[in-house]
């Protein structure tokens, strides 16, 4: 089989590292001017660690919003915590960076979105079973209209 390059996967990769590094700089510094997040990712994701009865009301997805009040913000090459206020209720919230669906920051009009095959991966993953070292299909990323964000 001939080797090429997995652009899609590496485009992945690179757009998480973004997300990464854009939290990092907030955990150490603070959010600087009007800068404010809109992250969705699924509450399904192995690794996702949110309160039963935030899962309950969100089942499949959840959009959280980084910007006046959070606190204990920690970034790690797998995800995020966070500690978020739910109605006068803190909550303590464990993100890994691979069930993030959107990431948006509306103060200077820039997305990301992560789009999942899933039907098409349920399809491979019958037609791969018995070859464990076939490589994971990447997701592909792209940039967010931020009309789908304003009321």
């Amino acid at each position: 089989m001939a080797r090429s390059i997995d652009y899609g996967n590496l485009m992945h990769r690179a757009m998480r590292g973004l997300i990464q590094s854009v939290l990092q700089d907030v955990a150490d510094h603070g959010l600087p001017g009007n800068h404010h997040f809109f992250i969705t990712f699924d509450t399904r994701h192995p690794g996702v660690a949110i309160a039963d009865w935030l899962h309950a009301r969100y089942p499949e997805e959840m959009t959280v919003v980084i910007q006046h009040w959070f606190e204990n913000l920690e970034v790690t090459d797998d995800g995020f915590s966070v500690t978020l206020n739910f109605g006068n209720s803190p909550e303590p919230l464990v993100i890994p960076f691979d069930s993030v669906r959107t990431f948006v920051d509306p103060s200077v009009e820039f997305g990301l979105r992560f789009e999942t095959h899933d039907e098409e991966d349920d399809e491979e993953d019958d037609e791969d079973e018995a070859d464990e070292a076939a490589p994971e299909k990447p997701h592909e990323a792209e940039v967010v209209s931020l009309d789908k964000f304003r009321k």
